[in-house]
């Protein structure tokens, strides 16, 4: 299984209330999604009732999509980038008082039934970033992407001092404090990494890995979504720039190695089918 393993998460202090739907935004980066938007945002408020998309200067139609559905619509009169996308969903979140944010991308590629799954998960890890990792049909994601994701897992472990499963992943789970962090550098898919590597220097913020299925277009049917804006070649090489930069600043090259080595990708997996990782005892119940 990739070599993935566990490890257990510190426990937290205790008495943490426990999230529920309506104290979590979800936030839709999107450019040029008309093909699926509201059947994205439609999914999405089924779990969640309040729903953030931010418009990166689509020119298709995308925010006509969506205009008459119950939502934060915020708009880039031209394009900025996810990065900045991401700052300002985060930022309209935290003004709206949440403690938290789950983010999906625009094209249909996430499923909104995954988000009681990472809110679960938030709850039995409070104060770590969730990310839905593409662990489940890995053999439905073309091999250039998994060799990718696996590079870019291996370089950004640099930058945090601990590994993670799927760290392209663009669903995920950030608490409040995180998504408050102040001057993260980076832009467009860059500052997806760089958010885990503040979150940990910055917060000693973790991340916990929920297994979520890779959906990608079968043969035959490529139009099913639309192709993908974050480029292998061209987005990983910003990030292994970006990365490499950051760890050479940080600097304590020995360190940082024994520290990726002691500590393992945290995977939680209620079904078993991947390695559970035991979760810290919490005092507050379920809402």
């Amino acid at each position: 299984m990739d070599e993935l393993s566990h490890c257990v998460a510190q426990a937290p202090a205790t008495g943490t209330p426990l999230l529920d739907r309506h104290q979590i935004a979800v936030v839709i980066p999107a450019l040029n999604e008309a093909l699926r938007i509201r059947e994205v945002v439609e999914a999405a408020l089924a779990h969640c009732p309040r729903v953030i998309v931010v418009d990166d200067g689509s020119d298709d139609g995308t925010a006509e999509r969506i205009a008459d559905l119950p939502i934060t619509l915020l708009r880039h009169l031209s394009r900025r980038g996810k990065g900045a996308s991401l700052r300002d969903g985060f930022a309209e979140a935290l003004r709206q008082g949440v403690r938290g944010v789950i983010t999906m991308d625009g094209d249909g590629q996430h499923s909104a039934e995954d988000i009681p799954r990472l809110l679960d998960a938030a709850n039995r890890y409070p104060g770590h970033i969730v990310i839905g990792a593409r662990l489940r049909k890995r053999e439905r994601q073309p091999l250039h992407r998994r060799l990718a994701n696996a590079f870019g897992d291996w370089g950004i472990a640099w930058g945090t001092g601990y590994r993670i499963a799927d760290t392209q992943s663009g669903q995920r789970f950030y608490p409040a404090e995180v998504c408050a962090l102040r001057e993260v550098p980076g832009e467009h898919f860059v500052f997806e990494a760089q958010i885990l590597i503040s979150a940990a220097r910055a917060l000693g913020v973790r991340c916990v890995s929920v297994p979520i299925e890779s959906r990608y277009g079968p043969p035959g049917q490529q139009d099913r979504f639309r192709p993908s804006h974050f480029k292998p070649l061209h987005d990983l090489g910003r990030i292994t720039s970006h990365v490499v930069a950051q760890v050479l600043r940080h600097g304590n090259l020995l360190q940082v190695y024994r520290d990726i080595r002691a500590n393992p990708p945290l995977i939680d997996d209620r079904d078993g089918e991947f390695v559970l990782a035991p979760a810290p005892q919490l005092d507050a119940e379920a809402p």
